[in-house]
């Protein structure tokens, strides 16, 4: 029985093919280098993008605190907007909850020169303390 009968190929040079057996390994599969070239670029790469996968999460949550705050905000001046009673001239605080979250607002509200008018400033802070957003608005006095 040779060796090609039992599964084995020769070790010595191919007639068929021409190159030896460490030539044939090159030709059809990766070096042990190649593969540790392939792995390091494929870590770097992933890397890179579980941090781009952080950074989007973290834009994401701040977009979306801007956006609560901003309603919330809106949602303040709609009620001293529609309130039959005009604000008192001077410095107002306060809390709100809305996305289940508790917000800080201010108001400042100071006389014009028309004296039908009155000007509102509102300003927004998150629960940590952070300015969520501002909003300047007028309305009649009356």
């Amino acid at each position: 029985m040779s060796k090609s009968e039992c599964g084995f190929k020769s070790l010595g040079r191919s007639a068929e093919h021409g190159f030896t057996p460490s030539w044939r390994s090159a030709e059809h599969g990766f070096t042990l280098i190649e593969m540790l070239v392939a792995l390091a670029i494929f870590g770097l790469v992933a890397l890179a993008l579980v941090r781009l996968e952080a950074l989007t999460l973290r834009t994401t949550a701040a977009v979306a605190d801007r956006t609560y705050g901003q309603v919330t905000l809106n949602n303040l001046a709609v009620t001293l907007l529609t309130d039959p009673r005009a604000p008192t001239v001077g410095h107002a605080d306060g809390t709100i909850a809305n996305a289940g979250r508790n917000w800080a607002w201010t108001r400042e509200v100071k006389r014009t020169d028309d004296p039908d008018f009155v000007r509102i400033d509102l300003a927004l802070r998150d629960d940590a303390g952070r300015p969520a957003g501002a909003l300047t608005l007028a309305r009649t006095v009356q």
